[in-house]
């Protein structure tokens, strides 16, 4: 296993770094370019968004809008936010979080865009059932290059969206609090073997019963939990009101080092704050479409508009409340904590020292609110890629992997999502960029521009 590992980080770490100064292009270059083509409008029209995901369309095959958006949100608030920004910090400092919210803020657009699209080019099963998400307006909106692009996300879609990182922190989560030697003499990679196999029993129960169980138990468990872990980081930096704003100096202050941008590492920085940002929220990516795609609307940049709430949800306020937490704390300096193990520290340093049995549990809930909703992107990719009535077969190897993830380290984990993202983001950034012409079309025509 050992082995294993080191040759898995190793060739990870060659394939990634190319791949993701493209990613890097098209997701920053690219949603500049989205955001002046939409003269940022989106962004201005928050209040309309939150008032069409509270609303509810006249009975349609199809998910309602609020059950779409707690979908993703579920795959995209937890651990991504709770252990992703720790990483981020551990690797490049607390100057990292403004890349992220830079990055946030442009993924707000990109999903606006991707998600219209969704709706605007998609198709329907034998059942009637809307059926959307990037390989669908490829196909449907580019013609000659469309299924070859398709194809290409497709293929990466289906290691993209395995529970890699979600199993492998949960299992991180459940070692560090409940202290695995004073259960049983057991040594740590067999707790692991053992958290994994329950955590893909767990998973099973729900997924098998496909879209609609997956968006019934999202829908109710998600939207407690967010503000349950708000309510607690707010505590948190309510009692520690006077480090606020020399954490945000400190935060801006690291982000424009002139040391770092005369030693080169400044670009490194920016593209780590990306890295994190995309993976927080997974603007660009393609994954969201997947489940904005079978929404009930009936307009496209209605549902772009809600779509758009995720990025702004999850990396600019359930991250900054996590990075806030963990820079205050102290935790990230001085030893070599990283991902949920940092996080958790820094709760249980500023919550009166039980911050991390508490943010145990609603690790739990998030993880596997997690687990439920990514299997159903990689149903996605493998029904498209041969007939839709095949793709629950992807979930068994879904499964299996959860108990691999369990016992690999973070840096494989967070290896294969960073390369299988870059992946998944090429294709779909291409598409989305190519077809946002009609989404500008269609702003045009509701007098937005």
């Amino acid at each position: 296993m050992d082995t294993l590992i080191v040759f898995l980080e190793n060739t990870l770490a060659q394939m990634i770094g190319p791949l993701e100064w493209v990613m890097l292009v098209l997701i920053i270059g690219g949603g500049l370019y989205l955001t002046l083509q939409s003269r940022a409008r989106p962004l201005f029209r928050i209040k309309e968004a939150f008032s069409l995901l509270l609303s509810k369309e006249k009975a349609a095959p199809g998910i309602s809008r609020f059950q779409a958006l707690s979908a993703v949100l579920a795959a995209t608030v937890g651990l991504g936010n709770i252990s992703g920004v720790a990483i981020a910090i551990h690797m490049g400092g607390p100057g990292v979080l403004v890349w992220m919210w830079l990055t946030a803020l442009i993924g707000a657009i990109i999903k606006f865009y991707s998600c219209s699209l969704s709706v605007n080019l998609r198709a329907t099963d034998a059942e009637g059932n809307p059926l959307g998400g990037p390989m669908y307006y490829m196909t449907l909106g580019m013609h000659r290059w469309g299924r070859p692009l398709a194809i290409w996300f497709s293929i990466a879609g289906l290691f993209g969206v395995l529970p890699a990182f979600t199993a492998n922190q949960l299992t991180q989560t459940l070692i560090d609090v409940v202290q695995p030697h004073t259960m049983s003499s057991l040594g740590i990679i067999q707790w692991k073997f053992i958290i994994g196999i329950v955590l893909s029993v767990i998973s099973a129960l729900v997924i098998f019963g496909g879209l609609k169980a997956i968006v019934r138990v999202t829908a109710n468990l998600v939207p407690f939990m967010v503000v349950v872990y708000m309510a607690m980081g707010v505590f948190i930096l309510a009692t520690h009101a006077g480090e606020i704003l020399p954490t945000f100096a400190l935060i801006f202050k690291s982000a424009f080092s002139v040391d770092a941008a005369a030693s080169g590492g400044f670009w490194g920085l920016v593209l780590l704050g990306v890295r994190r940002a995309v993976f927080s929220n997974e603007s660009g990516v393609g994954n969201a479409p997947m489940y904005h795609g079978q929404s009930q609307s009936k307009i496209g940049t209605d549902e772009g508009l809600v779509a758009m709430l995720g990025p702004l949800l999850d990396t600019g306020l359930v991250c900054s409340i996590t990075g806030l937490i963990v820079i205050i704390s102290g935790a990230y300096v001085g030893n070599d904590l990283n991902g949920i193990s940092l996080t958790l520290e820094a709760f249980n340093r500023l919550f009166f020292g039980i911050g991390d049995e508490l943010l145990l549990l609603m690790v739990l809930v998030f993880g596997i609110s997690t687990l439920l909703t990514y299997s159903y992107y990689g149903v996605k990719c493998f029904g498209f890629l041969t007939r839709i009535k095949w793709g629950g077969y992807y979930n068994y190897f879904y499964i299996a992997s959860i108990i691999f993830s369990s016992l690999v380290t973070v840096e494989v984990v967070v290896g294969i999502i960073d390369l299988s993202f870059a992946l998944m983001c090429i294709p779909n950034m291409v598409a989305v960029l190519y077809l946002s012409s009609r989404i500008k079309r269609e702003m045009h025509e509701r007098n937005w521009l």
